[in-house]
């Protein structure tokens, strides 16, 4: 079995379900609505893949299932959020603002699946232990259950942009970085960990250039596939 169809078959099934509001930890509460806010980025992610699929694709078993398997997930994710938003409710402002990074994505010009590698690499492998640390129930269990499709989505996506001989390029480096940035600009200097920016922004640092993030060795999600990396991927470990 090719490692694309290992990672799909791995997958386990569930369904978003709406959540009542509970209680965000203190201080976090401004950069869990940014973050929810760039839920805008979800089915975006299933059209790169979509956009990836009318293209030259790497002739390896499970390739097209994998990716096909990834957009239904996305429709999940997104559904999922949008329980969250119903509990939480939303900031316009930063609804506003999500919106204006989502057309930088969509307007870049690097290869569909090379921008979703990246964003769900740095940015989504971010925000998903930042709402795991700092979110109420509902939110924790969204992102765990979220967590273990984009385990699969990471690796097959950097496997298609490692088969293809793509380029990380500095353009989308400094628009992960500006992303996350975004999003943790509801954060300050803080003795505690995940209440701090520059702690976040640094594993992002870390998992687009290394495709490690020690500082999230908690989650079990600590290493995360970088698609420049040998294509001969089975199961990642964590932790």
């Amino acid at each position: 079995m090719s490692s694309y169809l290992k990672l799909t078959k791995s997958k386990r099934k569930w369904t978003p379900v709406a959540c009542d509001k509970g209680e965000l930890r203190a201080g976090s509460e401004d950069s869990i609505y940014r973050a929810l806010a760039l839920r805008c980025l979800e089915l975006p992610v299933k059209e790169f893949l979509q956009q990836g699929l009318e293209k030259d694709l790497p002739d390896k078993p499970g390739v097209m299932e994998a990716l096909l398997s990834n957009q239904k997930d996305e429709d999940k994710h997104d559904l999922g959020f949008q329980y969250i938003v119903d509990a939480h409710g939303s900031v316009e402002r930063y609804e506003r603002e999500a919106q204006n990074i989502l057309k930088v994505w969509l307007e870049s010009p690097e290869h569909p699946i090379l921008k979703a590698a990246i964003l769900e690499r740095s940015v989504f492998f971010v925000l998903l232990p930042f709402y795991r640390f700092n979110g109420d129930i509902g939110i924790r269990s969204l992102s765990q259950d979220i967590s273990r499709d984009e385990i699969c989505h990471v690796a097959q996506h950097g496997m298609v942009a490692h088969d293809l001989g793509l380029k990380q390029p500095e353009h989308l480096n400094k628009l992960r970085k500006a992303t996350v940035a975004w999003v943790m600009d509801g954060l300050g200097n803080h003795e505690n960990d995940y209440l701090d920016k520059d702690f976040w922004m640094n594993q992002s640092d870390s998992l687009y250039h290394r495709g490690k993030a020690e500082g999230l060795k908690d989650t079990q999600r600590s290493r995360m596939p970088s698609f420049f990396e040998t294509s001969n991927v089975n199961l990642p470990s964590y932790g």
